[in-house]
């Protein structure tokens, strides 16, 4: 099944050499799944032809908003607008779930409680799920087609499902407790409160379930009709 990678940004240049870029954690993170990839630097106006070039659409992170004026965001959106109206899957992780959901009618902005970083906890409808986070901005508004099957006090929506079209996670599966030191040491200073940074160091090398949130993107990309029912169904 041939996965196609919208990067819609990268991992900082100093980390990039030894822990990757954005779409090859990915391609760590859902490796041995029976998936091939191809990937489209997106941030950087490298898009498909067509919304049929691959089975199914993965979005990644960014450092940047998705309701900030950067040349992709438009095209970005129109490409995502398209595959929804196509019934192509779409996941999308961090920025991928936000600049979804702000496609399809939802609305992202900044946090008012101000950040979430490293380890955090969720309920995936009725499922603990731990998980690496990095963000300020999130889904304020979620669109009308949206269904929430993941949230915790900080996050409500933090996984949506759109019916059979696209399953979306505000944290991050991918990231591995290594990368959110680096971006401790290299991004953190100045933009997240110390004491954020410490409590996230401090749960740096627990367990983690992002294994079980793999799980659910292999289920979503080869059977999205039984993924939904069945989150819907735990949802209830």
């Amino acid at each position: 099944m041939r996965i196609g990678i919208l990067k819609c940004g990268q991992s900082p240049e100093l980390l990039r050499g030894e822990l990757g870029d954005y779409d090859t954690m990915f391609e760590r993170l859902l490796a041995g799944r029976g998936f091939d990839f191809t990937s489209y630097h997106v941030e950087n106006m490298e898009f498909p032809g067509s919304v049929h070039e691959a089975d199914g659409w993965l979005l990644t992170g960014s450092r940047h908003g998705a309701y900030e004026a950067h040349a992709f965001i438009p095209p970005l959106e129109d490409f995502i607008r398209k595959a929804y109206a196509a019934h192509v899957p779409m996941v999308g992780i961090c920025f991928g779930h936000q600049i979804i959901a702000q496609a399809l009618g939802g609305k992202v902005a900044k946090h008012p409680g101000g950040w979430a970083v490293g380890p955090q906890d969720y309920d995936f409808s009725g499922e603990p799920v731990t998980l690496n986070a990095w963000h300020q901005d999130q889904v304020a508004e979620r669109p009308a087609d949206a269904e929430v099957v993941a949230s915790n006090a900080f996050c409500e929506n933090a996984a949506l499902v759109y019916d059979t079209r696209a399953f979306t996670v505000q944290a991050h599966p991918e990231f591995e407790d290594a990368f959110i030191q680096g971006l401790i040491d290299h991004r953190a200073r100045g933009v997240v409160p110390e004491d954020l940074q410490q409590q996230a160091q401090a749960r740096l090398g627990g367990p983690l379930q992002s294994g079980s949130i793999a799980d659910r993107i292999e289920a979503f990309f080869k059977a999205p009709r039984v993924f939904a029912a069945q989150m819907k169904q735990g949802a209830a």
